[in-house]
């Protein structure tokens, strides 16, 4: 998408920038009636959709399709500025470009969440945003809950159907070296290295002991086997494996900690 110079037929290296002069005069303009105004203010901020989309340039979609649906949410975003605000209109823009793709990727998800449960998690993100207006700080879970005269567990429940899907290559943070992905906060019990470590250990003490205790702890331990079964396939008794058995375990946790 970066070396990409044609996206929906727009020219990509040619897009103009707009000072913040310039696109409060535009805006100014705009809001009296002047419709060239408005496409001049379109055009002028291409940039900021295409900084927008790359965002979500890993997840597979459609870059054509992102950046038309990012366009709407920069009309919205032209649309309803206020110019009374002191907030340069970039800050105001970005979450409106980010908030109209999300929507749309949620909208084309795969994984299907019903009607009522979307109806639900936008009813509680609105009463969120009203929470925050009204008393200046993040609401809980439960305050939400109240407003809607829902039980919390069913707003926590349509929150949490609506949340896109997170790549596990989704860079989380690059300070200009290697990005650091989602997948390398991920503990793995597999493949850390603790257990294999610990794997390296246990092989190199089993290589210290006699065959006869080798054989035993790797049927037991390894093969599953039952004494009685040991005790069968090398034929001796039970009450010889179990005291052969104790007597190698004690051996390779000596050689384990040596």
């Amino acid at each position: 998408m970066v070396n990409k110079v044609e996206i929906c037929g727009v020219n990509t290296s040619r897009l103009p920038v707009l000072t913040n002069a310039e696109m409060r005069e535009l805006l100014k303009r705009m809001h009296g009636g002047d419709r060239s105004a408005r496409e001049q203010l379109i055009q002028g901020n291409l940039r900021l959709v295409l900084s927008v989309i790359q965002r979500f340039n890993n997840r597979g979609e459609n870059v054509d399709d992102l950046f038309q649906v990012g366009c709407i949410g920069l009309m919205k975003a032209i649309d309803n500025f206020d110019l009374s605000q002191n907030v340069r209109f970039s800050t105001y823009a970005v979450p409106m470009i980010i908030g109209e793709i999300r929507r749309y990727l949620r909208d084309n998800n795969p994984i299907r969440v019903s009607r009522s449960l979307r109806d639900v998690a936008y009813k509680a993100l609105q009463v969120r945003d009203a929470l925050v207006h009204r008393y200046a700080r993040e609401p809980s879970v439960r305050q939400i809950a109240d407003e809607l005269n829902l039980p919390r567990e069913d707003v926590v429940f349509a929150l949490d159907a609506i949340q896109e899907p997170i790549s596990l290559f989704e860079p989380i943070y690059h300070d200009g070296g290697d990005p650091i992905y989602v997948m390398d906060q991920i503990s793995d019990e597999r493949s850390e290295d603790a257990s294999w470590l610990e794997g390296i250990s246990i092989r190199e003490a089993m290589s210290r002991l006699n065959e006869r205790e080798q054989a035993i702890l790797t049927k037991r331990f390894f093969q599953g086997r039952t004494q009685m079964e040991v005790a069968e396939e090398i034929g001796i008794s039970q009450a010889q494996v179990s005291r052969l058995e104790k007597a190698a375990l004690k051996h390779l946790k000596r050689h384990i900690s040596e």
